[in-house]
């Protein structure tokens, strides 16, 4: 038998439930991971609630994590057993014990340890595809990230600066200010009010080519607003809710602007895909240029208290969950 945080219905932080499930045993291509520290991300609260439906339920929540292979399935050449691996994008990730396919792991070089591996993992590959795949930045680049203190916001700054772009970040507050700007982020706004209005004055009238936004529908028209003609809204998140109801000739009246709403899984669908980003973050990550912060951990137990947190902006950088 193994531990694992379950969903029996939708619902807040209170509905995460510690149970002892069986221990799974890996089919023909899979291998059975002994976990070591696991990622918690935004997309965990939606799945948690019912924005995103679960397969069925009770089922175990969380995407990403980070371990030492504990047995392999028949088929699999790629893996053996000792060999540690991490994964970014798999439900199912709170638990002691769980199983995925051979495929949609990779194996940790030495110079990344398995909490680093859980706290980059989902948020860096993220990193990596909205930096060098959505668009790929150009040196000179002026650009905006809503939420820089975040697990994302961090590790977009850093990397955006390793790239030679300038970076406007938004925060909620002064303390997470500080941590933006340690962290490469060139100006800091804290809050959405008269936004557009900043960015106008910090770029001289220039705006930028492309706004990052996780928070969703409260943040949605101002970082419109701060596009440059012919620029490009990413909205890769919904922290505040989902965008509803847009009309196109918003995006024609503000200048041509194009926007997206990329997935993780459409830049990693491929073997090939997987193992190029995951091998040039753990590069970025190794050099020094990208410094993680993990600003919390729980114990896996406690992963509602961790929820809690997370939902109530009290987390800066990443935060992990500890098996128990």
């Amino acid at each position: 038998m193994t531990k694992a945080v379950r969903v029996h219905a939708y619902g807040g932080p209170e509905v995460l439930s510690w149970d002892e499930v069986p221990t799974p045993a890996p089919s023909a291509r899979e291998v059975l991971i002994r976990q070591e520290a696991i990622g918690l991300n935004f997309i965990d609260v939606y799945y948690r609630t019912g924005l995103y439906k679960l397969p069925a339920l009770p089922s175990v929540i969380g995407m990403e994590g980070a371990g030492v292979v504990a047995q392999v399935g028949g088929d699999v050449t790629t893996l053996s057993v000792g060999d540690r691996v991490a994964y970014p994008s798999k439900l199912g990730a709170y638990a002691n014990h769980r199983t995925i396919d051979a495929d949609q792991v990779v194996k940790l070089p030495d110079a990344i340890d398995t909490r680093t591996a859980a706290a980059i993992m989902l948020r860096g590959l993220t990193v990596q595809y909205l930096l060098r795949q959505v668009r790929v930045l150009a040196a000179g680049d002026t650009i905006l990230v809503h939420a820089a203190a975040g697990g994302v916001g961090l590790m977009l700054c850093q990397w955006a600066a390793h790239l030679g772009a300038t970076v406007i970040g938004i925060v909620s507050t002064e303390a997470k200010a500080a941590l933006a700007r340690a962290h490469g982020a060139a100006h800091v706004l804290i809050g959405l009010d008269d936004l557009p209005q900043k960015v106008r004055k910090l770029t001289g009238g220039a705006m930028v080519p492309v706004v990052y936004d996780s928070v969703g529908k409260d943040s949605f028209m101002a970082s419109l607003d701060c596009l440059a003609p012919r620029g490009l809204m990413v909205s890769y998140g919904n922290a505040s809710g989902e965008v509803t109801g847009v009309s196109l000739s918003l995006l024609a009246a503000r200048g041509s602007l194009s926007v997206t709403r990329p997935k993780l899984m459409s830049f990693i669908a491929k073997r090939e895909e997987l193992e190029s980003a995951s091998r040039e973050l753990f590069d970025v990550v190794a050099s020094g240029a990208l410094k993680i912060e993990i600003g919390q951990s729980f114990a896996l137990s406690e992963a509602g208290r961790a929820h809690q947190a997370l939902e109530s902006r009290a987390t800066t950088g990443s935060t992990i969950l500890i098996p128990d």
